[in-house]
């Protein structure tokens, strides 16, 4: 009986699992195949851009130095003498105008030795007046008006003008031309001591005082201009070309307050050959300003035709830019003419070219973009 039970609970449950087998065939063929999701469109980087166009552009070159006196003078004794008080001090730092005395060394020796070299010659010319009124009567006159208004305390006066050759020739057998040109001399030598202030300006240096004793050739000290100033800056050879003499220059301090306009004065002709650099002088007058100050400024460089200026911040690998093309990024050389601290002058790009407006992180070339063209750069 257990026997036969067991064979009927087996077999039960084959059909039941048969059963279950069918079934479950029947209903996933009624049920309708899940449908395929659509692939979503890649959405693009939008870039903004805008079109070249090349013109003649000016930039502004960055530029520093230290200023250095435009005038500068060592100031040294032509005479020899006792050096006296003046009415300002020869000491540093004392300023002094264009013509006043600077030093005044005694000069009473060299004063009476002309003096008595005009008495000479007033002695020689009487001597001669007889033989005037004689042989060359018509330049008598003349000689006693010069004779007459002779004044030993004044600059000699030149003589008459000779009516003829005799009277030329009779004056040179006298030896007057001689005492003339002597005195002369030693007035033009009593005037070396008193000197003047050849522009004005401040004491550098000074290296005598009163009551000391000058010798002929010795270094008295220094003066220095303060209207005027050179800042004195380097240049790379390859920005020379864009300087010409008379360019305006803008120029301020870091440690001063104010702003000040030069101009290029001078270029040299000499380049540094460690630096491949060239000095440039820059002339500039004006309030604040001291030698040995640090300057920096602006320069504008002369026009460049076919070019254009872009922010620096756009240039890729140093000589590269982005452009779009058909939504794609493609790098596009460029030639660096000269660049600052903000901008980059550069040729090379043909007008109409579509240019990346802003840096781009993570921009690569072949990159899929959205082009959003902005107005031209400036």
């Amino acid at each position: 009986m257990s026997l036969l039970f067991r064979r009927v609970s087996i077999v039960l449950g084959l059909i039941v699992l048969a059963g279950a087998y069918i079934a479950s065939q029947k209903l996933s063929e009624k049920k309708a195949p899940p449908k395929k999701k659509e692939s979503a469109a890649p959405v693009l980087r939008e870039v903004g851009v805008f079109r070249a166009q090349n013109g003649s552009t000016t930039s502004d070159m960055d530029i520093q130095g230290s200023l250095v006196a435009y005038n500068k003078v060592d100031i040294f004794a032509e005479v020899t003498g006792m050096l006296e008080n003046t009415a300002k001090p020869f000491k540093v730092g004392s300023y002094f105008k264009k013509g006043e005395i600077l030093l005044d060394i005694e000069d009473d020796e060299a004063r009476l030795n002309i003096l008595s070299q005009k008495s000479s010659l007033v002695n020689a010319i009487t001597i001669v007046m007889p033989d005037l009124k004689i042989d060359y009567p018509q330049s008598f006159q003349q000689w006693k008006n010069y004779l007459d208004n002779f004044n030993v305390e004044t600059s000699i006066e030149t003589f008459p003008k000779p009516i003829d050759d005799q009277e030329k020739y009779f004056i040179a057998t006298k030896n007057l031309a001689s005492q003339y040109y002597s005195i002369k001399s030693a007035e033009k030598r009593v005037s070396k001591y008193t000197v003047y202030a050849p522009f004005s300006g401040v004491i550098t240096e000074a290296m005598i005082n009163p009551g000391s004793l000058v010798r002929a050739g010795q270094k008295m000290g220094s003066m220095m201009g303060t209207g005027d100033y050179e800042m004195q800056a380097t240049v790379s050879l390859e920005d020379l070309k864009y300087i010409t003499t008379g360019t305006k220059v803008k120029l301020y301090s870091d440690a001063a307050e104010g702003t000040w306009t030069g101009n290029v004065r001078r270029v040299s002709d000499m380049i540094d050959p460690n630096t491949q650099s060239v000095l440039v002088f820059i002339g500039v007058r004006g309030k604040g300003l001291r030698e040995g100050m640090y300057l920096k400024g602006k320069m504008k460089t002369s026009a460049v035709n076919n070019s254009m200026t872009l922010p620096l911040d756009l240039l890729v690998n140093q000589n590269q830019v982005y452009t779009v093309m058909d939504n794609t990024l493609r790098l596009q050389k460029v030639d660096i003419l000269n660049t600052n601290a903000t901008n980059a002058t550069v040729q090379g790009i043909p007008d109409e070219t579509l240019l990346v407006k802003e840096k781009m992180i993570g921009a690569f070339e072949g990159m899929q973009v959205k082009a959003v063209e902005l107005t031209a750069s400036k």
